[in-house]
């Protein structure tokens, strides 16, 4: 809670005197300390279990490659749809491929696809959001109604059509579950910024001549941290799922290009010749993400939340 302002007395010509810009500066309530994040952090064993989780995974389609290289280039089949065995320990997809290595490659994809695509909602509905938010009236309304217009739009609609008229690449796919991701990210910053925005710094940054993207990009992006680290985190594992549906119905990435979405729509396909191996793997790993994802962004959301202390 912020600390109450001493009264301020009038001086000997009667008037009220100026508040100054210091001293509200200094009653302003300062984020949680790193070290009472982390500490926060540790003591959540549900988003501890999450990130290690994740740690996992990342080491798992990054450096097991290097660990356990394979031909992913290459169709081979003399050796397509064998089991798990000698030589192939989780066997090998309709092409000949080595599954625990597709699987690997697959992974890369799916989770620098989801990075990205975090990465640009983040930062253009969290620029989008405070800017409405801090100039409000007519502006505010105005920006707010287009983005109620693009909420409006289905999605996955949308990005069928354009994954049918065009071909998809890592980039693209990433750019455009990006480019409608961020709705959801601005409509969250515009209402912490409502509330920021009648605070005592905000008007000491104002009183001290402070323009309004000075105070955007210096006052009250930074005191919303929280949301946007949170964030973060879902919107990967939303990118990760968008990628896993496209990948399912048949508008992923193309050959030599694989995700885990384009693995899983591949092996339904022989799920009446009970070929489990090309489906259980790659969809415990989409499953296993998702999760962590949420249980980290879950314990941000703790550890970050002042009430902790």
């Amino acid at each position: 809670m912020t600390a109450t302002l001493p009264p301020i007395e009038p001086n000997a010509a009667g008037s009220r005197p100026e508040p100054d810009p210091t001293s509200l500066i200094a009653v302003t309530r300062q984020p949680r300390s790193t070290r009472a994040v982390i500490r926060t952090l540790t003591r959540n064993k549900l988003g501890l279990t999450g990130l290690l989780i994740l740690v996992g995974l990342f080491a798992f389609c990054f450096i097991g490659p290097l660990l356990y290289p394979t031909n992913q280039t290459d169709v081979d089949v003399l050796n397509a749809a064998l089991p798990p065995g000698d030589g192939y320990p989780l066997g090998t997809d309709s092409n000949g491929f080595d599954v625990l290595g597709r699987i690997m490659l697959g992974g890369q994809v799916s989770l620098q696809i989801g990075l990205l695509a975090a990465l640009v909602a983040t930062v253009f509905g969290t620029i989008y959001g405070a800017v409405a938010g801090l100039i409000g009236g007519v502006v505010d309304g105005f920006m707010m109604r287009i983005v109620d217009v693009l909420l409006a739009i289905p999605f996955m609609f949308f990005v069928l059509i354009l994954s049918a008229k065009f071909t998809a690449t890592p980039l693209s796919l990433a750019l455009v579950i990006g480019g409608f991701s961020w709705l959801v990210v601005a409509r969250l910053i515009r209402s912490e910024v409502l509330s920021l925005r009648v605070r005592e710094f905000v008007l000491a940054a104002r009183l001290m001549g402070a323009g309004n993207r000075k105070i955007v990009f210096t006052h009250l992006i930074p005191n919303t941290i929280g949301v946007i680290l949170v964030n973060i985190t879902l919107q990967v594992a939303d990118a990760i799922v968008v990628m896993a549906a496209l990948g399912f119905l048949g508008f992923g990435l193309s050959y030599p290009v694989t995700d885990w979405g384009s693995q899983l729509s591949a092996g339904v396909s022989y799920i009446a010749s009970d070929y489990w191996w090309l489906i259980y793997p790659v969809g415990a790993c989409i499953v296993l993400t998702v999760l962590s994802l949420n249980l980290l962004g879950d314990a941000l959301r703790d550890a970050l939340d002042r009430r902790a202390d």
